[in-house]
């Protein structure tokens, strides 16, 4: 069993609450994570309220990214014991995310925690600042450079982990 956000959809009325699930209830995938950390991010509060038609199949766990431990592997990529970010793929919106303390999500999706790096950083930069990052390269290939003066940028995330909020 496990905890995680749950949102549901009863007769047009879209509802979250903490669940305990069961690990059956995991969709398909062939790396199971053990889930540490994960960013509240707007994507998760427009899936939490049911605003702007991004969950196609009720009940549905929010999160577009998360950091943890591999917990099993179909795949010889990962093994158990291996620290895993993943950002991005739909997670959260059409795939089940990372707002629980389990996560079934394709080798394809992960990305190895970069040396360095506890968990907890890595979703403090998370889906929100990889953006930032890149709209700052953006600017800068079209000329923004240190002496044009100062940038600045936002991620408005909160970074969690289950059990604390």
């Amino acid at each position: 069993m496990f905890k995680a956000m749950v949102v549901d959809n009863s007769s047009g009325v879209v509802a979250a609450s903490v669940q305990d699930l069961d690990e059956a209830s995991l969709p398909p995938g062939n790396v199971t994570v053990a889930v540490e950390y994960s960013g509240i991010n707007y994507k998760d509060g427009l899936v939490a309220t049911g605003a702007g038609g991004l969950v196609k199949r009720y009940p549905h766990v929010p999160g577009i990214d998360f950091a943890g431990s591999v917990l099993a592997s179909r795949d010889p990529a990962y093994k158990p014991g291996d620290k895993v970010v993943l950002t991005g793929w739909r997670v959260g919106e059409v795939q089940w995310g990372g707002l629980a303390q389990r996560a079934s999500v394709s080798c394809d999706w992960l990305v190895p925690l970069p040396a360095g790096l506890t968990t907890r950083q890595a979703m403090a930069v998370g889906t929100a600042g990889l953006t930032a990052m890149l709209a700052v390269m953006a600017l800068e290939s079209h000329g923004l450079t240190p002496g044009s003066g100062e940038v600045l940028v936002t991620t408005g995330i909160q970074v969690c982990r289950f059990g604390e909020v």
